[in-house]
């Protein structure tokens, strides 16, 4: 049984997608959730569903460094088989990353490659892209440059907008992110030179693609 904690800032809508997946599943399960601001709403649903949580204040640290720091001190007394980072708002140090290495996922709203960083919505559009999704990816030192696990993608329509294209990907997101931690907690993905391998199999650069 598969040891997760979730790492969140805000809402955790990702969080609620992941404790319904792993309600039942017999290979992993939650067992924390952590957050760097107190008032996330997404502890309020770890609480509902039994799942021990904590807050780790990053305004309190003088240091990216020290931050980090308490968060691996935290995660490492919860025994994580599994971290994922699901709405984090907090840039993690090459030392946080390399502590979890190969056992650290998060999900970013973009086709990965494409649109690192942030405002990757406005970005397609302002692209003229016909499609826009969402990557669930191994962290890596690189900002979103970890190996890519499995993305989804949807059309953007004429008089798509920003707004629009958030609450479509946000769909998307809530189906890959529970299916990724599935896959790893059942020992199905692998991750070997930076190359993710489902069921023994490698994947591209762009990893499974999701059909809706």
């Amino acid at each position: 049984m598969k040891k997760i904690v979730v790492l969140i800032s805000g809402s955790g809508s990702n969080l609620q997608a992941i404790i319904d997946a792993t309600a039942n599943d017999q290979h992993c399960r939650v067992v924390g959730v952590l957050s760097n601001r107190e008032s996330a709403y997404g502890l309020e649903r770890a609480k509902k569903a039994g799942i021990e949580t904590a807050v780790v204040d990053h305004t309190h640290f003088d240091s990216r460094l020290a931050f980090d720091s308490a968060l691996m001190e935290q995660i490492d007394a919860w025994q994580a088989d599994l971290v994922v980072l699901a709405g984090f708002m907090r840039i993690l140090t090459d030392e946080f990353v390399q502590h979890f290495s190969g056992r650290l996922l998060n999900i970013h709203p973009s086709l990965l490659p494409k649109y690192k960083g942030t405002n990757t919505h406005q970005r397609a559009l302002e692209a003229g892209d016909t499609e826009h999704g969402c990557t669930v990816h191994f962290v890596s030192e690189e900002l979103d440059g970890g190996a890519a696990i499995i993305q989804a993608a949807t059309d953007i329509e004429q008089g798509d907008t920003v707004d629009s294209l958030i609450q479509k990907v946000h769909q998307l997101e809530h189906q890959i992110y529970p299916l990724a931690v599935s896959w790893f907690a059942s020992e199905r993905i692998t991750l070997e030179n930076n190359r993710v391998f489902l069921d023994g199999s490698p994947l591209g650069e762009t990893g499974y693609l999701y059909r809706v």
